[in-house]
């Protein structure tokens, strides 16, 4: 199997395997605890969370780990909101933001808060411009995030992250994507809170972390032993800790290199299909640098992306039709159609994401075995066509 879905998940790097195993054997012990196996293992999580603050520009101090993305997203949204609600009561989102952001509001919603969501282009992109003019009084987060993972559109978190700092309210990234393609300043950049997932950078599935800057109150999210400084409950995962930390570490030391690579693969990968396949569509913005490397949203009018999915599996390719935890959900991408897509559009898409693995002698057996599958599809979906003519 050939995989072109790294914007879904990411295989785990070798040297973060090594850093973790003496976690599971040797340095077991429970970071809480006062004798010294227990020091090891909080030293290991030090380590691990210094790694990561590192490649923000943090204090480590200022790194909680979670269990994931979705965890980091749901500490900060509900742990502002039932920290802050005595001052104000409104949020911002936009209406192409991860699930589990949208999932979240839907439930703040559901206690009295009040949810605006902030319309995009046909690119994808956010217009800074309409989060200031969506701002009260009473508003006390805004969460943009860093950039999409279903088109790759980057976002412009860091004027948007200004905007709200100048006007006193808190800024949260969702940097669960763009977190080791993009280099990200926290300070530079106006941010206050910002959510990361390891399993999207080559790190361990079940972890991840939030950045909450000093001084930033949430109430928190998971109570019980007062670990993570208080803001979150229950034994620390140190294995999960220890691999994301080498895993941030690696990411972002390669990331100007790799996103070169990725973006001159994905430009042989473009060329090749819109050559052999000229009516296929690029969904997103059409400059890589608007866009995550390595990542093509392709729309092949007449061809549902499910269907081409199930195709190229059949040939040893693995893409997918967008997010993953949307899967076989049945109804098109919340993503497209704000983007203005059609319902049928949406349900035409496929999603192409390279990561470190890929090589360009793999990106050229896509690029002829995508259109051939295209090709039978489209006979088919005709000859299907013509025979319910007849009836």
């Amino acid at each position: 199997m050939i995989y072109f879905d790294h914007a879904a998940s990411t295989p785990l790097d070798p040297d973060a395997l090594e850093a973790m195993k003496p976690t599971f054997d040797l340095h077991f012990g429970n970071p809480s605890s006062l004798y010294a196996m227990g020091r090891d293992a909080h030293g290991f999580m030090d380590r691990a969370r210094e790694q990561v603050a590192l490649t923000l520009n943090a204090d480590p101090k200022e790194i909680v780990f979670t269990s994931g993305g979705t965890e980091a997203v749901n500490a900060a949204l509900k742990g502002v909101a039932w920290a802050l609600r005595e001052r104000g009561s409104h949020l911002i989102i936009s209406a192409v933001e991860h699930h589990c952001v949208l999932d979240a509001c839907a439930w703040l919603a559901r206690q009295g808060f009040q949810i605006t969501q902030v319309p995009v282009d046909s690119s994808g992109r956010v217009d800074p411009n309409t989060v200031e003019k969506a701002l009260r009084a009473e508003t006390i987060l805004v969460s943009i995030m860093a950039a999409n993972n279903e088109v790759g559109t980057i976002q412009p978190f860091r004027e948007i992250g200004k905007t709200c700092r100048s006007r006193k309210v808190l800024f949260h990234t969702d940097a669960v994507q763009a977190y080791g393609k993009l280099l990200i300043d926290v300070e530079r950049d106006f941010v206050d809170l910002l959510s990361v997932s390891g399993h999207k950078i080559h790190g361990p599935k079940g972890s991840g972390f939030l950045f909450q800057r000093r001084g930033v109150e949430l109430a928190p999210l998971v109570h019980g032993g007062g670990q993570e400084r208080g803001r979150r409950g229950g034994t620390e995962n140190v294995a999960g800790a220890v691999g994301l930390g080498e895993a941030a570490a690696k990411a972002c030391h390669h990331l100007t290199g790799e996103k070169l690579r990725l973006n001159a693969l994905t430009q042989i990968l473009w060329d090749g299909l819109k050559k052999r396949l000229p009516e296929i569509e690029l969904v997103g913005p059409a400059s890589q640098e608007e866009r995550l490397p390595g990542l093509l949203n392709l729309h092949l009018p007449g061809i549902e992306g499910e269907t081409l999915v199930h195709g190229l599996d059949a040939k040893g390719f693995a893409v997918s039709t967008g997010a993953a935890c949307a899967t076989g959900g049945g109804g098109p991408s919340h993503v497209l159609l704000a983007m203005g897509r059609t319902k049928n559009q949406a349900k035409e898409a496929v999603r192409v994401s390279l990561g470190k693995s890929n090589t360009e002698a793999e990106v050229r057996q896509l690029l002829e075995v995508l259109p051939l599958v295209a090709d039978r599809l489209k006979a088919m979906s005709t000859m299907w066509l013509d025979e319910d003519s007849k009836t």
